[in-house]
């Protein structure tokens, strides 16, 4: 009897604690359906988690007390009502808690599917679809606060919640970068390669008449809908190039630094194999032999990619960044003047050409400020400004041009006016000055 009536003493046990898991899950859900939880609420609901935590062993126990659980920082803002502020709302969204709602979320979305019983799944999807503005928000926030990796951190979570959004992806690999967390920026760049990310495509964009602000829409479509109602005007397409080129570059530099050279040159020897009309890919190749000091290789395939698209003027404009980049500063310029006999207008060329010719200021200047008042440093003093002006004076026609393709470019302007001033040309720094 004694032995019997142990065994159903335990049982006893066991049932009154499934019970009190089951109530504490319908007082979870209650509180959770509510669409302004109050203080005590939100009290009453950790309070539940707590207890779960150590009663759920069933695994849709288990699976629902998760997912209540990552859902708590959303419960905790919807208590604030209309008044919640930014600071409240980072302060729940931070990278953990985001982290812990994707995996919540996503478990709960694979039990679901699994089970055939969709309890939540539509509200799951629902809540990643308004969740995701204010998270992406605080991510921005984090980046403009110069919190590179904690930034890094959200994205990758907003991607964990939408694996669709693989732009999340990308970018949370920028800030990784950024923020010198280069072992998790090259897990990023790996699982972007994987998935075989670019990153092109259009985007739209039109006018809101009534905030005079330009915005995006998700298709050409959508945009005329609205512009045919009459709310917005002026669309325009700004065309996405691809990334990949930046991926594996990226990939190349941290493998670099990391000591991996061979890796490094692996790398990016089997994208361009992959893509071998990609010519972001060729100029990734060619940066990173520079970086590597290997000048002989280098020019092997400066003069490869010549031979194939010998008035391809991005390919010629890139190179030329690529050797001003690398200290090959009359290597850049040829290829600046290059892409300008094929096309003069080619505003990038004129720029970077003036900035090109504007570097050899910095060592004139350096040495008139260390002249004296004697008539030897006087005598010097002259012809230094004589090689300045005649520098700015050939400097000159290239700043016009750019201004003049591009007249609201706010560098060109500002480079020219210094120029301007430099060679006392006072009317013509007053007319640029007056249209800033």
């Amino acid at each position: 009897m004694k032995i019997k009536h142990i065994v159903w003493a335990s049982a006893l046990l066991v049932s009154v604690s499934s019970f009190a898991q089951k109530d504490e899950l319908k007082a979870l859900k209650k509180i959770y359906a509510r669409d302004v939880p109050s203080a005590d609420d939100v009290a009453e609901y950790r309070a539940n988690l707590t207890k779960l935590e150590s009663l759920a062993t069933e695994e849709g126990d288990k699976v629902y007390t998760t997912f209540y659980k990552c859902m708590f920082p959303i419960v905790q803002i919807a208590s604030y009502g209309p008044a919640v502020t930014p600071v409240q709302i980072a302060a729940a969204y931070s990278p953990k808690a985001i982290l812990d709602l994707a995996s919540g979320l996503n478990a709960t979305l694979d039990y679901e599917k699994k089970t055939g019983k969709k309890i939540y799944t539509d509200d799951i999807n629902e809540t990643i679809t308004s969740f995701k503005p204010d998270v992406v928000n605080v991510a921005i926030a984090m980046g403009n606060a110069k919190k590179y990796k904690e930034a890094g951190d959200v994205l990758y979570a907003v991607y964990q919640l939408d694996k669709k959004d693989t732009d999340k992806l990308f970018y949370a690999a920028s800030y990784a970068v950024n923020g010198s967390d280069y072992d998790k920026a090259l897990v990023y760049y790996n699982e972007l390669k994987a998935i075989n990310y670019t990153g092109e495509g259009t985007v739209f964009w039109a006018v809101n008449k009534t905030t005079q602000k330009e915005e995006t829409f998700p298709s050409a479509a959508e945009r005329t809908i609205l512009i045919k109602s009459g709310t917005h005007e002026k669309p325009r397409d700004e065309k996405l190039e691809s990334k990949k080129g930046e991926i594996y570059k990226n990939i190349a530099l941290i493998l670099v630094q990391q000591g991996k050279i061979e890796e490094a040159k692996t790398a990016v020897q089997d994208a361009r194999k992959a893509s071998p009309e990609d010519n972001t890919l060729i100029l990734t190749e060619l940066d990173l032999y520079l970086r590597l000091k290997d000048y002989t290789t280098y020019t092997k395939l400066v003069n490869e990619a010549l031979d194939k698209n010998p008035t391809n003027i991005d390919l010629i404009f890139n190179l030329g960044v690529i050797s001003a980049e690398g200290g090959k500063l009359d290597e850049a310029e040829k290829y600046y003047r290059r892409a300008l006999e094929i096309d003069p207008n080619y505003f990038n060329a004129n720029l970077n050409l003036a900035e090109l010719k504007l570097r050899s200021d910095e060592k004139w200047v350096t040495e008139i400020n260390k002249l004296g008042t004697s008539e030897k440093d006087n005598k010097r003093y002259e012809v230094l400004k004589g090689e300045r002006e005649k520098n700015f004076k050939a400097i000159l026609p290239y700043l016009e041009k750019a201004v003049q393709i591009q007249p609201d470019n706010d560098a060109a302007k500002k480079t020219l006016l210094s120029v301007y001033n430099a060679l006392e040309m006072t009317a013509q720094y007053k007319a640029l000055k007056a249209k800033m």
